[in-house]
């Protein structure tokens, strides 16, 4: 029994509790805010690439990096927040990130010469990476089993938000004159803001408070999110994961009982953005001007690129806890590995602007209903307790980095190969993660982080002198 809660069986926490789901909706919407901010962030560039690119008069290289940079911040501030998440907790740090958003989107705009844009843009990339660390994870760490996939996915849902704002407020500055740029990167200060007031209405997580040993802090937060005896029973559970090792470091995550797990997570991160969104996203209206379209067409189709992101997010939203992570992350590679071969085909074929239209829309829907929530629910759910900062930082690092080469290599690859080479690339990536899921990656939909803990490593430790299939990558 672990010390500072009061007796209770293992099976309560199997029970049927009353959640405060009003409750629990608030804080992860808040939480979720940092998502807002993580697509807004990433996609504002979008608007903005003619327009600096012209201004500070850079070739491909140049705006490939200026597009990518970005991703390099946010490396950097994943690995600080891994550190910082369990030094500081979950919710101070979210209000530096906060912060960091709210500055850095001005300075960017208004930056006077191209190595200061360089330099504030990324710093704006870590506050995203810090962001994107910390806020599914404490969305995990606080929410209930059986709604944890779905609170998860709102975080999601509201990078998707972020997105199509930042995709609505490009066509809105579009006409300000020449400095609609700089109007565009200041916007973002805006939503830093209320971010940071909303963070001053939510709890900590109570994962970190009891790895703290601040039990009774984390038993009224329990007690608020479901009740004493739900309080009691997830207090014990928290604790007990904790008392296997009282200290965290970075190397305990190369030992070989957990090593596997991380590894799982660290392919999730990288496939997430190497499979072509992040080509889309960024430079959706350079794409549609060369399927012909007018420049006011052109981020009109970007606004509809984000509505169609938007919608299709709730498909996830209200499918992961009920057919499970594995089946998403299956049947989304696959339409995406098909849909990547019809736009290069449409691009070699030098097809109607509105085919290519279609099948652009097509993948982010593809992407949104699928790969785009599994991603940070399952990174949220798979490492340890005593491991989950440690964990998703290095996870987090490796999703920056292969989301910095696919930006920044973008535009070169454009020129060098053409647009249809590009994304038959894409179609092979796809197709690759497809076969790594079936292999490797485990169901985890209706159990608690210390249940999937438990069988995850249980597994591992039996296995990892045989074949490691032995991960139950069944839905049952």
């Amino acid at each position: 029994m672990a010390a500072g809660f009061q007796s209770v069986t293992g099976e309560v926490i199997k029970g049927n509790f009353n959640f405060n789901k009003k409750y629990v909706y608030l804080i992860s919407a808040i939480a979720a805010l940092g998502g807002l901010l993580f697509g807004f962030d990433l996609v504002i560039i979008s608007g903005t690439v003619s327009s600096f690119t012209s201004h500070f008069k850079l070739n491909e290289f140049e705006t490939g990096w200026a597009v990518g940079c970005i991703n390099l911040g946010a490396a950097i501030g994943a690995v600080m927040a891994g550190k910082l998440s369990n030094t500081i907790g979950r919710k101070k740090l979210l209000m530096i990130c906060a912060t960091l958003f709210a500055i850095t989107g001005a300075c960017t705009g208004w930056a006077i010469s191209f190595p200061l844009f360089i330099a504030f843009r990324m710093l704006s990339g870590v506050a995203v990476g810090a962001a994107a660390l910390v806020c599914p994870m404490y969305v995990a760490e606080i929410s209930p089993a059986p709604m944890r996939g779905k609170m998860v996915s709102f975080y999601q849902l509201s990078i998707v938000i972020g997105i199509l704002l930042a995709y609505l407020s490009n066509y809105l500055l579009l006409n300000t004159g020449a400095n609609n740029w700089r109007w565009m990167f200041s916007s973002q200060s805006a939503p830093s803001l209320l971010f940071f007031a909303g963070l001053f209405f939510v709890a900590e997580s109570p994962r970190w408070l009891i790895g703290k040993k601040r039990n009774e802090e984390a038993l009224i937060v329990l007690n608020r999110i479901g009740g004493n005896e739900y309080a009691v029973a997830e207090a014990n559970q928290i604790a007990s994961s904790f008392a296997k090792k009282t200290t965290e470091r970075a190397t305990d995550l190369f030992k070989k009982d957990v090593w596997p797990v991380i590894f799982i997570g660290i392919i999730v991160a990288i496939f997430s953005q190497a499979v072509g969104q992040n080509s889309l996203f960024s430079y959706a209206p350079v794409i549609f001007k060369q399927a012909g379209m007018a420049e006011d067409s052109a981020f009109l189709q970007s606004i509809i690129l984000g509505v169609v992101n938007f919608i299709f997010t709730f498909v996830a939203i209200f499918t992961i806890d009920k057919i499970g992570r594995r089946t998403l992350l299956l049947s989304g590679a696959m339409l995406l590995c098909l849909d990547a071969v019809a736009l290069a085909l449409c691009f070699y074929l030098n097809a109607p602007g509105y085919y290519t239209l279609i099948f652009v829309l097509g993948f982010i829907a593809i992407y949104a209903a699928t790969l785009g929530p599994v991603t940070w629910v399952l990174l949220s759910e798979i490492f340890p307790n005593r491991l989950r900062g440690n964990a998703m930082a290095l996870a987090t690092v490796s999703l920056w980095i292969a989301n910095f080469f696919t930006t920044a290599s973008f535009p070169v690859m454009k020129q060098q190969f053409g647009l249809h080479i590009t994304f038959g690339i894409h179609a092979a990536i796809c197709l690759l993660y497809f076969v790594y899921v079936r292999k490797r990656i485990p169901e985890t939909k209706g159990k608690s982080l210390e249940e999937i803990e438990d069988k995850l490593t249980a597994s591992f430790k039996t296995t990892v002198n045989t074949k490691p299939d032995l991960l139950q990558t069944s839905n049952t």
